[in-house]
């Protein structure tokens, strides 16, 4: 089971939200190049990166960050937030990030994440579900498609993994939603990452009993807050 540290970048600083809310903004790390390494010296292969400034206005100023995470570590990288064309895609594969990550755009045009799964590997969908329903634009709209009928929708394009947030939990530290969770890593054959309150150790080895087919959990506040250590994050997931 893979361990995904998160890096949520609003105005080139790492930062925290409650449940999406950039009005809710704490910054943890001036510095998310420093940060990167840091979650790589602790033993990470992976980082999860999400633009917030994109995601919500289609903001450019968080794609040099992005670059020099990439040129300054050998993490394996996911990124995601306002990438709504193959265009876009293009442009951060060959950036050399791993995988890109695709919200909105598969509720707006599932067509391009069809073509984008034919063109390019390490193709993820973002689920952001607010009561079972797929929020979209940076979570500011909540769209009528049913959560588990959009997983569905993508099982037989090669998308690798689907990250599901459970968005009223996120950012609270009170406990992933491992039923939602469990229910979607049960209902598609898709690999299903887990994401949205990790609140420490004992969470994060309840859901390694309870969901043990995860592809994986990615942690935020929790590591930032010191409520979770990485390398003992690390070591639960792995062993």
């Amino acid at each position: 089971m893979n361990f995904y540290p998160a890096i949520d970048l609003k105005g080139g600083q790492c930062v925290r939200l409650e449940r999406g809310d950039l009005t809710t903004a704490v910054i943890y790390n001036d510095d998310p190049i420093a940060q990167a390494k840091l979650f790589q010296k602790e033993g990470c292969e992976w980082v999860h990166v999400v633009d917030l400034d994109a995601a919500v206005s289609r903001s450019k100023e968080n794609i040099k960050t992005i670059e020099d995470i990439r040129s300054s570590t050998s993490l394996k990288i996911q990124v995601g937030g306002g990438i709504r064309s193959l265009d876009q895609i293009e442009f951060w594969k060959s950036r050399g990030i791993d995988r890109v990550i695709l919200g909105t755009l598969a509720v707006s045009n599932p067509t391009i994440v069809r073509e984008a799964c034919r063109m390019f590997d390490g193709i993820l969908i973002a689920l952001d579900s607010r009561a079972n329903k797929v929020a979209t634009s940076g979570w500011k709209n909540t769209s009528n498609i049913n959560t588990l009928d959009l997983a569905k929708s993508f099982e037989d394009c090669g998308v690798d993994a689907i990250v599901f947030t459970d968005i009223a939990r996120d950012g609270l530290m009170e406990g992933l939603n491992s039923s939602d969770t469990k229910n979607l890593a049960e209902y598609v054959s898709v690999p299903v990452i887990g994401s949205g309150g990790i609140n420490g150790l004992e969470n994060l080895e309840s859901v390694k009993k309870s969901i043990p087919n995860l592809e994986g959990v990615i942690a935020g506040k929790a590591l930032y807050t010191g409520a979770l250590n990485v390398r003992d994050a690390l070591r639960i997931l792995k062993q």
